[in-house]
C-alpha cells in the first residue's frame, strides 16, 4: 500500500509531494494515520540542513494529531483507534546521564519527530509508545496539533513558573507562540501583560485574555512593568534578544525571563540588578508525552485553542513559505484528506 508523504531530500531541497509505501511498526511503536500536523519553525533546520547529523531523505513535522492505525507487539497500555498526538519530544536513549535521572526532554540522545525520524507531513508516521500523549474528544485535530509544541512550550514554562495566581506574568510577542501564552496565563489566573510592537494587535491581546497591553515601540517595557508591580516571569516568545533585554528591567524580586523563542541576537544582562533581585534567565524546552497530555487536557477544559490557518498535505511547500514569513495569524497547519 502507498502513502502520501513531503520528505526534504538535500539542504534546502523543495517540498514535494511523493508516493511511498506505507511503514510498518516496530514491536514498541504504533502507526499513526496522521490527521493534522502543525508547521513550526523548527521545520527549518530539516529543510535547510542545519541539524548536526541530520540524514535524507527525511518528513517534517514535529506537532502531529491523528489515530493510531497500527499497534506493534510490544507496546502497552495504547490500541488501534486512539486518538493521539506527538510532539518535538519523540522518545529518549534511556542510557545518558539525564535519562538514568528522569529528566527525558533533556536526553543526551533525543529522538525528535521530523528531524532524527520521519515526521508529520505525510498520511501515515511511526513513532514510540513513550512518545503518544492522549487528545482529549474536545479538541479537533487542527486545534490539537500546535499544542504539540507551542502549546506545550508557553504551557509547560509558565506552570514552572513560580508565579501564582494574582502575580503579573508578561508574555512578550504575540505570534504562534504568544498567542497561547496569552490564554494559558489568563486562564491560569496571572495579571495577564502582552508586550509587542504597535498597537496593531492590542485589540487581539484583550480578547486572547490580556488584562493589559504594552505598546514597545513607544513605551519603555521595563519601566510599565513595575508601574504594574513587576513581573513574576515574563514568557519572551519574540525571537529578538534586544526586545528580551529592553523587558529585563521590569522583573520584580525573584522574577524569572523565560526563554522560548530562538533567537540569534545575544541577552544583555546588568549582572548588578540580577544579583540584587535574586533575578534570573532560564531557557525552557517543550515537554514530555506527560506534559502535553497536561497541556492538552488543560486546553479542552479550560477553552484554550490555536488560530490556525489551514492548508492541505499537497500545498505543503506553500504552507511552509507562509510559516516562514512570519505573517501567518498565527499557526500554520496542513491536513490529510479525511481530516
Amino acid at each position: 500500500m502507498k502513502m502520501r508523504a513531503v520528505p526534504v531530500t538535500k539542504p534546502n531541497g523543495p517540498l514535494e509531494v511523493i508516493e511511498r509505501s506505507i511503514p510498518e511498526p516496530a514491536s514498541r511503536q504504533v502507526r499513526i494515520k496522521v490527521q493534522a500536523c502543525g508547521m513550526c519553525h523548527g521545520d527549518s533546520f530539516v529543510k535547510q540542513g542545519v541539524w548536526p547529523g541530520i540524514s535524507y531523505p527525511r518528513v517534517p513535522g514535529h506537532e502531529i494529531a491523528g489515530v493510531i492505525d497500527t499497534v506493534g507487539s510490544d507496546v502497552p497500555e495504547w490500541h488501534r483507534g486512539q486518538r493521539v498526538g506527538v510532539g518535538w519530544y519523540g522518545g529518549h536513549c534511556g542510557r545518558c546521564e539525564s535519562c538514568r535521572r528522569g529528566d527525558f526532554i533533556m536526553c543526551h540522545n533525543p529522538e525528535i519527530p521530523g528531524i532524527t525520524y520521519d515526521g508529520g507531513y505525510a498520511d501515515y508516521m511511526i513513532a514510540q509508545f513513550e512518545a503518544l500523549a492522549h487528545i482529549p474528544d474536545d479538541l479537533s485535530p487542527v486545534e490539537a496539533a500546535p499544542l504539540m509544541c507551542a502549546g506545550i512550550t508557553t504551557f509547560n514554562s509558565l506552570r514552572n513558573s513560580g508565579a501564582r495566581p494574582g502575580d503579573v506574568v508578561a508574555v512578550l510577542g504575540i505570534g504562534g507562540l504568544g498567542h497561547l501564552g496569552l490564554q494559558y496565563a489568563a486562564k491560569m489566573g496571572f495579571k495577564t501583560v502582552a508586550i509587542s510592537r504597535g498597537t496593531d494587535k492590542e485589540s487581539e491581546a484583550q480578547k486572547l485574555g490580556a488584562h493589559f497591553y504594552i505598546d514597545s515601540k513607544v513605551e519603555n517595557v521595563s519601566e510599565s512593568l513595575l508601574r504594574l508591580g513587576g513581573a513574576k516571569a515574563i514568557i519572551a516568545t519574540a525571537p529578538s534578544g534586544k526586545a528580551m533585554t529592553g523587558a529585563l528591567g521590569g522583573l520584580r524580586i525573584d522574577g524569572k525571563l523565560f526563554i522560548v523563542g530562538a533567537s540569534d541576537e545575544p541577552v544583555e544582562v546588568n549582572t548588578v540588578y540580577m544579583i540584587q533581585g535574586r533575578r534570573s534567565v532560564v531557557g525552557w524546552p517543550s515537554g514530555t508525552s506527560m506534559d502535553s497530555d497536561d497541556t492538552l487536557s488543560f486546553s479542552a477544559f479550560a477553552g484554550v485553542r490555536p488560530i490556525t490557518e489551514i492548508f492541505p498535505l499537497e500545498r505543503a511547500a506553500e504552507a511552509y513559505d507562509r510559516m516562514m514569513s512570519g505573517g501567518a495569524r498565527f499557526r500554520v497547519v496542513i491536513t490529510t484528506e479525511d481530516s
